[in-house]
């Protein structure tokens, strides 16, 4: 099989709400979340026990991105939900994207970059002219996926250390 016979068995869409597919999101949040954590040096073993601020990503996403306007996408390969990404509605010309997360063993087949795909055109059907995220530098595969597909170092709105701002405009496509 070859890469664009690959990237076509992938779908990418918006979570439905089914309780299955909030619960599919929640495990691939949870895991970026976990491996997150523990990449920074703080493991935590569930995702009852990460920081507040994440669990409630981790434990039920449609709500709570609902509630904040954002759309969670979802990416499904062979039936499965092999990743997942969140865009921010934009604010000022600006959406943002979050979260995105692709399984282990669907790496390598274009998941993330049919995901970031899709981000950028859900963020300029709604208007947005700019898209921005945030990646830890030490995360070298995605920000060179980023830079593939556009993004580009920009000046830090984040105090955390390592954590590379970035953003593409939408006048043109990758």
């Amino acid at each position: 099989m070859n890469a664009s016979d690959q990237q076509q068995e992938i779908l990418v869409r918006p979570l439905d709400g089914t309780p299955a597919d909030e619960a599919a999101v929640a495990a691939l949040l949870a895991d970026y979340h976990l491996r997150t954590e523990a990449e920074k040096g703080e493991p935590v073993p569930t995702a009852s026990e990460l920081p507040e601020r994440y669990r409630a990503e981790a434990l039920t996403p449609g709500v709570l991105f609902a509630a904040q306007g954002a759309t969670v996408l979802v990416a499904s390969a062979a039936g499965t939900a092999a990743g997942c990404l969140v865009v921010t509605a934009p604010v000022d010309g600006r959406a943002e994207i979050k979260r995105l997360w692709t399984r282990p063993e669907f790496r390598g087949r274009g998941v993330a970059s049919r995901l970031v795909g899709a981000a950028l055109d859900r963020a300029r059907a709604d208007g947005a002219h700019t898209v921005a995220l945030t990646v830890w530098d030490w995360r070298g595969g995605a920000v060179a996926l980023y830079e593939r597909l556009g993004f580009r170092t920009a000046p830090s709105w984040e105090d955390r250390e390592r954590l590379l701002c970035m953003e593409r405009p939408l006048t043109d496509r990758p």
